[in-house]
């Protein structure tokens, strides 16, 4: 098979810096890919060395089965959404659009059926004749991603181009370039540092950490079945509760290292005295009155609303996060949590974090 984007070994250094490791990716046409990751993880310069922008230090890229690891950015037929925009000021709407055509010396009516559509694709048609200075933070992102469509790329390529925007018009424009990427059929390849991003746009999502992929597939896989705590604590909004506990004699049961934590029963079996890393997902934490074999009791320190949804942050070491789905009193001291066993995670206690076995 044929990828749009394959990446095989790929290393990059910076002097001694060693800032990409063994990146290996396959991204079929059509897909839509996020990297994500906390600042300084690689996401950007895999996506400029991908681009050609940065030299790959050791490996191979290949874009539809030819290798483009040593040649120029315009021999890669790839367009880049910067985060800054990086339109030219003197120029209007209409001329950034079509500074690409004008350069390969297109003929005027194609330029012109070009700005039609594309403009008509991306909202832009009353804008033409404006200048960078006069438009919204969301109308020059447009501009920005209607050059880079006008040239009919084999993919596109995204730097964390919604960081300059505010909060909702973020969310906006989220739901903007998803369609326009449905729209198009093209492949894209996202960088963010923002989780939910990547869970609500992609089809894909990589997950990076001091040069590595620590995980890569579809959204709810990372979600559901992370492969070591990072991901775990990465993906999902608020993070993963983690809490030391040690495996039961009968190996089906953790006992938490809280004070009157009950022995909490999971799906599966582990080696009796393990000591391992509880996981569990503030919604799956469910508040509950009454007895149950995995239910918790736990003190309250505070109560963060948001008006859709109300997190109750415990007094406990550490601290765990309960999602409630309804509203609780101002003055709540205790609140009373089950534990469904089918939700519960365990990792390796150790610096990796290793899953050893996730939810059911």
């Amino acid at each position: 098979m044929t990828f749009q984007i394959e990446i095989d070994q790929l290393n990059k250094y910076y002097s001694t810096n060693h800032v990409l490791r063994d990146i290996c990716m396959q991204i079929p046409k059509g897909q839509f890919v996020a990297l994500v990751g906390p600042s300084g993880c690689g996401k950007s310069t895999l996506l400029r060395t991908i681009a050609g922008l940065e030299t790959a230090g050791a490996g191979k890229i290949f874009i539809e089965g030819a290798e483009v690891t040593g040649k120029a950015p315009r021999e890669r037929d790839l367009a880049m959404v910067f985060q800054s925009y990086a339109l030219y000021p003197h120029m209007t709407v209409r001329k950034n659009l079509t500074y690409a055509l004008r350069l390969k010396r297109q003929p005027k009516e194609v330029i012109d059926h070009a700005v039609k559509e594309i403009s008509q694709i991306t909202g832009l048609e009353e804008l033409l004749d404006r200048f960078p200075r006069e438009l919204s933070g969301g109308q020059r992102q447009r501009v920005a991603m209607g050059r880079a469509i006008i040239r009919n790329p084999s993919a596109f390529l995204f730097d964390e181009p919604l960081s300059n925007l505010d909060a909702a018009l973020r969310v906006h424009m989220r739901a903007e370039i998803r369609k326009l990427h449905q729209r198009l059929g093209a492949t894209s390849v996202y960088v963010t540092h923002d989780q939910i991003e990547a869970m609500t746009m992609a089809d894909h999502v990589v997950v990076m950490r001091n040069g590595r992929i620590e995980q890569q597939g579809a959204p709810l896989t990372l979600y559901d079945r992370p492969t070591n705590r990072f991901v775990a604590g990465f993906i999902g909004s608020p993070a993963m509760n983690f809490l030391p506990a040690t495996v039961a004699e009968d190996g089906v049961s953790v006992r938490l290292e809280l004070p009157g934590a009950p022995v909490l029963q999971f799906i599966g079996r582990r080696p009796a005295g393990e000591a391992v890393m509880l996981g569990l997902r503030p919604e799956h934490l469910m508040p509950e009155e009454g007895i149950d074999e995995n239910r918790l009791s736990l003190p309250v320190n505070l109560v963060e609303r948001t008006g859709s949804a109300c997190y109750v942050m415990t007094n406990t070491d550490p601290e765990i996060v309960v999602a409630v789905p309804s509203r609780v009193e101002e003055d709540i001291k205790q609140i009373g949590v089950t534990i469904a066993p089918e939700h519960v995670h365990l990792f390796s206690r150790d610096a990796s974090g290793t899953a050893l076995l996730n939810a059911a």
